[in-house]
């Protein structure tokens, strides 16, 4: 027998599947670079043939699986064919493949495409040689080095060992123990044997005592039963009287416990009565409270507007006051204007009169002086004057004398003249005042009416706002109290929700959220519960297929897992499993075409970038009409299968059913928890709003 060929796939540096040519059956070399495999080759021959890699944990099965760029391998396999022409191992072939697949939670054999167990391939293998007691069928790198060290005394116990004399010697040892235990155990029974002699003498002696007893016995047992029936008569007649007092008591009983009952379920709604109006009390007193401050608020608006009325009134009657002397002062001034248009009227005659007794003078003076020229030319000028000096001196005077006269009456009428623009500049102002005081007294007029106008729709507006203000109070008294009934939905919900997940968990998810609003970690978007939505209908389907992963914490990527990890361990917070969506790869699954099968991932609302997440949970299972065609579905196509009962079928073939208590329905604690929350932030931002506009009508 020996190794024709070894197929790897999957194992340490080897991705694709590899397949060595048919080996020799003498010697056969491995060579190849530095980094090219070739200790990874034989430790997957020892992966199969020895102990070296029994009892894995996750991490040492992660290891064994290949690490490198592209899709992560989930699972390895290497398979070994042995030559078995002369039938070392005992199986009827010329071939026996032998083949041991690991994954991240597998670790099967299979014997020629058969699967068997870890104990059956460890007989194989001790069959054909392969002995667990002498382990040097495989030689291990530096085992020659360390065997030409050796001492002598330590080669030889070697070849002891190699040879098997030391396990002849070892079971020598136990065979002589296990003789000299069974000669100790020989002895123990030979004295066993005797005092069970001895007992059965005893025994005997007792069996005719038993025999003398049991007739005795029957003799007290025929008397005790005569005494027996007579006391039960008695008993039995005493048990009917007592039964007909005890029905007369249960009835009487069963009045007195309907009364406790009708009184506590009195007493329960006149405590649901009691807290409705305790509640409706307090909401009276902020009522109160809200009321009060906008009354003395109203009380202030009040004053302040009744001093405003006071300022108009003041105001109102200072402009009347005004007007009254602004109309007096217009009849003065009439009075004025009429006297001086009266003495205007006077002086205009005069006027006239001077004007025209001016030019009269003017024209006599005139014709006197064309007589006068006439008389002097008739007379002559030498008779009138001695001398040219004494007629010009004369023709002077006269000509000043003139000049006087002229100048005079210019300067009357200068005068005249300026006292008429002065009445006329006058009579202009005073009609301009009259006008000016017409024009304030109109417009006080129109600031009145309009102020009164003011007045009246500030009235009409006052009790508009007054009764929007209490609607406005009321509603906001609404809706307070509709927060509050939410959120105690909500709390009610959350502590159901707490008491359906493991402590652990729910721990564990606690102190997720500390460590990330403590130490500020960034992408971890809740566990499975929280991020989806769907159909009540489906929500026994939905919480049967998941289980515990509903608690499973979705996150961006293995690093922000990896330390929240750490802080939980630091801080001892429980356990919580992480779905990192750069690590887990969305399953390619074909789904039956069938009215009566539905993939369970189609009917889950969730966002998008999640899809790899659920697809991990979910996508595996198809909801299925009933468990006959669920079992059909899990045979043929190799589904797993659930109805909308909550009743599954494996793809392996098992089923798992029963009554599900849906009012503990973890799913439904939490839509009731995200419906109240949403309602809650509705209500708050109208609460907000009218808050707001009552804050803007006080």
């Amino acid at each position: 027998m020996f190794i024709k060929q070894v197929v790897i796939e999957g194992f340490k540096s080897y991705r694709e599947q590899i397949a060595t040519e048919d080996f020799s059956p003498k010697v056969n070399c491995v060579v190849g670079a530095n980094g090219s495999g070739k200790t990874n080759f034989f430790h997957a021959i020892r992966f199969v043939l020895s102990d070296l890699f029994q009892n894995l944990r996750s991490e040492d099965r992660h290891a064994l699986l290949h690490e490198g760029a592209g899709h992560p391998v989930l699972s390895a396999f290497v398979e070994i064919v042995f030559d078995n022409s002369d039938n070392r191992i005992p199986v009827d072939k010329e071939e026996v493949h032998l083949r041991r697949t690991i994954g991240l939670k597998k670790d099967e054999y299979f014997l020629d495409g058969k699967h068997i167990t870890k104990t059956e391939v460890m007989n194989l293998l001790e069959s054909a040689g392969f002995s667990r007691s002498n382990p040097y069928y495989v030689v291990q790198q530096g085992k020659i080095a360390s065997l030409t060290l050796m001492k002598d005394s330590e080669r030889l116990d070697l070849l002891k060992e190699i040879g098997g004399t030391r396990v002849y010697e070892e079971r020598r040892r136990e065979s002589l123990k296990i003789m000299q235990d069974t000669g100790n155990k020989r002895k123990q029974i030979i004295q066993v044997v005797q005092y069970l002699d001895e007992r059965l003498k005893e025994l005997d002696e007792e069996k005719e005592e038993l025999r003398k007893y049991q007739h005795l016995d029957k003799q007290r047992k025929s008397l005790e039963y005569a005494i027996f029936s007579k006391e039960v008569q008695d008993a039995q007649q005493k048990l009917a009287e007592i039964e007909q007092a005890r029905n007369k008591v249960s009835e009487i009983s069963a009045k007195k416990y309907n009364e406790v009952l009708d009184a506590q379920e009195k007493s329960k709604d006149l405590e649901n009565n009691l807290k409705d109006i305790t509640k409706e009390h307090q909401n009276l007193i902020k009522e109160k409270e809200v009321i009060e401050k906008k009354r003395t608020t109203a009380l202030k608006k009040r004053t302040e507007l009744e001093l405003d009325v006071k300022d108009l009134q003041g105001k109102i009657s200072g402009n009347r006051h005004a007007k009254e002397e602004a109309a007096e002062q217009l009849a003065i001034l009439e009075n004025k204007i009429q006297g001086s248009m009266d003495e205007l009227n006077n002086i205009s005659p005069l006027y006239d009169n001077l004007v025209q007794k001016e030019k009269d003078i003017t024209k006599g003076i005139m014709e006197r002086e064309k007589k006068l020229s006439i008389l002097y030319q008739k007379q002559g000028r030498a008779t009138q004057f001695s001398s040219k000096a004494a007629r010009d001196k004369w023709l002077q005077k006269e000509t000043d004398d003139l000049e006087r006269v002229l100048s005079t009456n210019t300067t009357q009428e200068k005068k005249l003249m300026e006292e008429i623009q002065r009445l006329n500049d006058e009579m202009r102002g005073c009609d301009e005042n009259i006008q000016s005081r017409k024009a304030n007294i109109t417009t006080l007029e129109s600031l009145i009416a309009k102020s009164r106008e003011r007045f009246s729709d500030y009235k009409v507006e006052r009790d508009s706002l007054q009764d929007k203000k209490k609607s406005l109070w009321s509603k906001e008294n609404e809706l307070t109290a509709e927060i509050d009934k939410l959120r105690a939905e909500v709390e009610k919900a959350e502590k159901n929700l707490d008491h359906a997940i493991p402590g652990d968990v729910r721990r564990g998810l606690n102190s997720v959220r500390k460590i990330c609003k403590t130490q500020n970690i960034s992408g971890v978007h809740g566990p499975i519960i929280e991020l989806l939505n769907c159909d009540e209908k489906f929500f026994t389907a939905v919480e049967v297929t998941a289980g515990n992963s509903l608690f499973h914490v979705v996150v961006e990527n293995d690093d922000k897992s990896t330390e929240i990890i750490k802080h939980l361990n630091q801080q001892k917070g429980g356990r919580v499993t992480f779905i990192p969506l750069n690590r887990v790869n969305a399953p390619r699954v074909t789904y039956p075409q069938s009215s009566d099968v539905i993939p369970l991932l189609k009917k889950l609302n969730f966002k998008h970038d999640y899809t790899p997440a659920f697809s991990q949970v979910f996508a595996r299972t198809v909801i299925c009409k009933n468990l006959d065609v669920a079992s059909k579905v899990a045979r043929t196509n190799g589904l797993d299968c659930i109805t909308l009962e909550g009743d599954q079928v494996s793809k392996k073939g098992s089923m798992t059913g029963g009554f599900y208590d849906h009012r503990r329905s973890r799913l439904k604690f939490m839509n009731t928890i995200k419906q109240n929350a949403d309602s809650i932030h509705v209500k708050e931002e109208e609460l907000e709003k009218v808050k707001f506009e009552i804050q803007d009508i006080l």
